[in-house]
């Protein structure tokens, strides 16, 4: 199985349930995991992150293409994610950027720069790898930030919120690129959201933290 496959994940706080989740999300689909702000969805995220405070107990497992990377710390999970903010380096070219995320196997300069080039001309940036970060829209912003985790090569992403700081009219056009590059990746997504609309925009089950479905 190439996906996620949450068994059983539960979370608790104080004896209180806060995460229960047993979900699979299959290659290019999206689970959506929809609530308000304190019900739990990024303590689910950092469960699957690894990246859970101590003061929280686990249980059950997740599983990415057959791997259990329950108890492995992040870097070694093959997992992307992307924030609400775009988290680009300010001292970095867009380049840059882009090339700090690139993994070893990807071998000199020629090729490196090739590699973010190719991002680049698939978010419809090309000749932008010398521009300062700062000198980018929002949305252009965004759609750096997303090439930069795709070109990790992570095996599935999670989506924290992505959209929420974007305007409505932004909103929209970015949530598609995102869904479009996603599919094309055929990458499992896990997205965090408390927009109806950004759920309904990723097509697949939306539950609650607690594993309960969402009627949108």
């Amino acid at each position: 199985m190439s996906g996620v496959d949450l068994k059983g994940l539960r979370i608790s706080q104080g004896g209180a349930l806060v995460v229960s989740l047993t979900q699979t999300v299959a290659p290019g689909a999206v689970l959506t995991i929809m609530g308000p702000s304190g019900s739990g969805k990024s303590t689910a995220l950092a469960a699957m992150m690894g990246t859970l405070p101590p003061v929280f107990r686990r249980e059950g497992q997740i599983l990415l293409a057959g791997r259990d990377i329950t108890t492995l710390p992040p870097h070694k999970r093959s997992v992307g994610l992307l924030f609400q903010d775009d988290v680009l380096f300010p001292h970095l070219s867009v380049g840059d950027n882009l090339a700090f995320a690139l993994p070893p196997a990807v071998k000199g300069r020629a090729a490196r720069r090739a590699a973010v080039n190719d991002a680049l001309d698939q978010a419809g940036l090309s000749g932008f790898a010398g521009r300062d970060p700062a000198t980018l829209s929002g949305g252009q912003r965004a759609r750096v930030a997303l090439m930069r985790t795709l070109l990790a090569r992570p095996c599935a992403l999670l989506l924290d919120e992505p959209f929420s700081r974007l305007d409505a009219s932004l909103r929209v056009q970015i949530r598609s690129f995102v869904l479009s590059r996603i599919r094309t990746e055929g990458l499992p997504v896990v997205l965090v959201t408390h927009d109806a609309e950004d759920a309904r925009a990723a097509g697949g089950p939306v539950v609650t933290p607690l594993g309960e479905p969402v009627t949108l």
